[in-house]
């Protein structure tokens, strides 16, 4: 059987947001990959990760002799190399809409990435409710309210997701999903309806998510 094409080089799966999206992107698209995971917060994480990708940080994602950072970028990759996995949606309009959350995602949301770190194996009800955390998810949630209306629950076929089909989009937002359950946020209380919910549920429930987390309290028990 011939080796995979791709290498994705993630950091570990409790904690590393970054490294959950092109995982789980690449998983739902059927594209085979071999996984390298580096621990990290040790004493040795910067070193073992620069000694295989030249900025320092991770995911990373090895194809064809190239060492492609950033996890959009691997997205973007990805949706470019398997066009018939549809990554992105097909209608212009749509898929310019989705770039730009994605994009949003990407840039945005330094308060709760900062005070809701991600822990998926973790309970944390409570903490990190700080008011600039707590703009963010009702951002998040109003975002997350219109894709649905707008592009999903319109679509043929619609499976739960922001544009009716998993694409990068969910991909980016995975990890928020993971951060507002962990942290127990009220998501009536920021004024969800239960789209969000409902929303979540669908991310939450795909076999790759379920292998993600349990991939991850595997790696945390080898640490104890």
């Amino acid at each position: 059987m011939a080796a995979p094409e791709f290498t994705l080089i993630i950091g570990d799966k409790n904690w590393s947001s970054w490294s959950l999206r092109p995982w789980l992107l690449m998983r739902q698209a059927g594209v085979p990959f071999d996984e390298v995971h580096i621990r990290l917060r040790r004493p040795e994480s910067k070193a073992d990760i620069l000694a295989v990708s030249p900025t320092g940080f991770v995911p990373a994602l090895k194809w064809r002799g190239e060492t492609i950072g950033d996890s959009l970028a691997i997205c973007e990759t990805i949706a470019d190399l398997f066009p018939e996995r549809k990554l992105w949606p097909r209608d212009a309009l749509a898929r310019a809409v989705a770039r730009a959350a994605a994009a949003e995602m990407h840039s945005g949301f330094g308060a709760l990435r900062r005070d809701m770190p991600m822990a998926v194996i973790e309970r944390h009800p409570g903490e990190g409710h700080t008011e600039e955390a707590l703009a963010d998810a009702r951002r998040v949630l109003r975002l997350w309210r219109e894709l649905r209306f707008r592009f999903g629950g319109q679509t043929p076929g619609d499976q739960g997701f922001l544009f009716g089909h998993f694409t990068v989009a969910d991909a980016m937002y995975a990890p928020v999903v993971t951060r507002l359950r962990t942290y127990g946020v009220d998501l009536a209380a920021l004024g969800d309806d239960g789209i969000a919910l409902a929303y979540m549920e669908a991310v939450t429930t795909l076999p790759a998510m379920h292998d993600w987390v349990a991939g991850a309290a595997a790696q945390e028990k080898l640490k104890a």
